[in-house]
């Protein structure tokens, strides 16, 4: 994330003076800023005002200390709380259930205490990109998260271009697949070389250049207006052209085997579970046996191959109405193929209002016939597709409750599940 040096020292700050009295003139004060511009700004950058924001880290910090058997007045009161109580009505608000709730479901996997995200100030991004030869001063955003959460953290517009970060594996394998797709004549990412001639700045962490694709994803009102269906069609057709030159690919980019059944079984169900006690969504143990029989009994007949692994509308390019490009590869794998088509879906589902779920249902059928038309759906992959979208949902569930600044999303994972749970029978007979 981008972010002005003076947030980034007072973040660091807050961090280390969790169990003091930390307050927003006093950090306006460091800042050397008005306590009202403060205000504004920490709240833009952060998406969250001073107050809330120190109020989970420490409720994080007290849980994580609570977890390990301190006495849980002693920490609470370490953390700046009067009592117990309030601790408590502000932990119920945060988290769903009490702490001792928590804890007893969690156990020993309560969640540690959640890193503050590495974040770059522009002047530390302005030096990076010394190393390519490009115009200086070219104007760097962030890139956000599809209409307008927060940035991605680790992606940045730079003039034509785009600088990204992060796994090293991950952008490694980024480039390997933009260079064989490239080599088979589709329009890909490619990296820019650096001025020591390389394809990457490999130092502390790993940085790529590449030059901006053309085209732009689709807008809300775009995705689920009057053209909705047809809209999915050329999401589904465009996927089922993406995964034909990913199958020619996979050889030659050493992608990770994933057991999608094994992942859920073994991690996200069990885990999901204990969510279901903890928000009460009320999923009797009838849904998780149905789920086990019928994806058990499917998994094993789905065709495999390289997949994208994250086709979220954010990732899929449209230019005169059409599919013309998908960006960021670094998470491809071998899985399912089914998982692109519905990560495409729930993504679409997660992007929207309530108000537009029911339009979502035909949003779905258009992908799915549109996928079908141009690489043909199996029977059991037919058969499958309420069981993978629920295994996508479990799995996110998770993974959102396990990153605090991700968790105010579960809220939306749950309504989302709720409503598949409930047309199971329509989503069924849309192919």
């Amino acid at each position: 994330m981008q972010i002005p040096d003076i947030i980034k020292g007072s973040l660091d700050y807050i961090e280390r003076n969790l169990k003091t009295d930390i307050t927003a003139e006093e950090l306006a004060r460091m800042a050397n800023y008005s306590t009202f511009h403060y205000y504004r700004l920490f709240s833009s950058v952060m998406d969250a005002s001073v107050a809330s924001y120190i109020l989970k880290r420490r409720l994080d910090h007290a849980l994580s200390e609570i977890a390990v058997g301190r006495k849980a007045i002693e920490v609470v009161m370490e953390y700046g709380f009067d009592t117990y109580a309030g601790f408590y009505k502000a932990f119920m608000k945060m988290y769903g259930c009490s702490p001792k709730k928590f804890i007893a479901i969690y156990g020993k996997h309560t969640p540690k205490i959640p890193e503050v995200a590495t974040m770059y100030t522009e002047k530390e991004l302005r030096k990076i990109l010394e190393n390519w030869d490009i115009e200086k001063n070219l104007p760097i955003e962030d890139i956000c998260i599809p209409d307008g959460a927060k940035p991605s953290g680790s992606d940045w517009t730079v003039g034509g271009y785009v600088l990204r970060t992060g796994d090293r594996e991950k952008l490694l394998k980024d480039i390997k697949i933009a260079e064989a797709l490239d080599c088979q004549g589709f329009a890909s990412a490619l990296p820019v070389p650096t001025t020591a001639g390389g394809a990457y700045l490999d130092g502390r962490e790993v940085f790529i250049l590449t030059h901006r694709l053309q085209g732009s994803p689709l807008s809300k009102p775009e995705r689920f207006g009057d053209r909705r269906t047809a809209v999915g069609e050329e999401y589904g057709a465009g996927i089922a052209r993406l995964h034909r030159a990913l199958k020619e690919v996979q050889n030659d980019v050493s992608p990770d085997d994933v057991d999608l059944y094994r992942i859920v079984t073994d991690w996200a169900l069990p885990n999901f579970r204990q969510q279901n006690v903890q928000w009460n969504m009320g999923l009797d143990e009838r849904f998780f046996r149905d789920y086990l029989d019928g994806f058990g009994r499917l998994y094993g007949k789905l065709p495999r191959q390289l997949v994208h692994r994250n086709p979220h509308p954010g990732n899929i390019l449209f230019s005169d109405g059409a599919v013309s490009g998908f960006i960021n590869f670094d998470m491809g794998e071998v899985n399912i193929r089914l998982w692109d088509v519905c990560y495409c879906s729930t993504g679409l589902l997660s992007e929207t209002d309530e108000e537009n779920y029911e339009k979502w249902l035909d949003v779905l059928g258009g992908i799915l016939r549109g996928y079908d038309r141009e690489n043909r759906l199996t029977t059991e992959e037919k058969q499958a597709i309420f069981p993978v979208i629920l295994s996508i949902q479990m799995v996110f569930a998770v993974y959102l409750e396990g990153r605090e600044e991700l968790r105010p999303l579960g809220d939306t994972n749950r309504k989302m599940l709720k409503f598949i749970v409930r047309h199971k029978t329509e989503i069924d007979r849309l192919i």
